[in-house]
């Protein structure tokens, strides 16, 4: 089994959509990003890669590529996983998003029928809280958005992983 914690952060902004886990929240601000700034999905991504030992989404889909602007991020996600469930099986997710307005809890149940099919899982398998920082920094103030995400991967072969990846590999090369 390995465990992967992920976290990514945007500015809020007047004029772009609000996505969370591929699914559109009704807001005056939504993130301001690359693609289309699904800070949910991306946290998810990294969580999967970090888990797996294979770098985080910038080294897998770089801002710097033309290709990756206002992409949706389910697509990224699909071809994270894609590359995951080549070694591992995802178990589970639990995330949180951190935003004062608007609410999520109406959404999450929406946020979980987007996720899980794309993940793999279950429904029952895919955690998605709501919080706030009541007031405190820029999260607190409205300015931003954040979440985190831990995953759950599992083995797919029964052999035990080396402690280091080869030199010059990753674990899915």
């Amino acid at each position: 089994m390995r465990v992967g914690f992920g976290f990514d952060s945007h500015r809020l902004t007047e004029g772009r959509r609000l996505v969370l886990g591929g699914v559109d929240i009704p807001s005056p601000k939504g993130e301001d990003g690359h693609s289309d700034g699904d800070v949910l999905i991306h946290a998810v991504i990294d969580a999967l890669f970090g888990a797996a030992c294979s770098g985080d989404i910038g080294s897998h889909f770089p801002p710097s590529d033309p290709a990756y602007k206002d992409i949706g991020s389910l697509v990224l996600l699909t071809k994270a996983v894609d590359e995951i469930r080549k070694s591992y099986r995802i178990v589970n997710i639990d995330c949180t998003v951190i935003l004062e307005r608007p609410k999520i809890l109406p959404f999450v149940s929406a946020i979980r029928s987007s996720l899980a099919p794309v993940l793999g899982i279950g429904e029952c398998a895919v955690s998605v809280k709501g919080k706030t920082k009541e007031g405190l920094d820029a999260a607190g103030e409205g300015k931003s958005i954040e979440a985190y995400a831990t995953v759950l991967l599992e083995e797919l072969s029964t052999e035990k992983p080396e402690s280091h990846p080869p030199e010059g590999k990753t674990w899915m090369a």
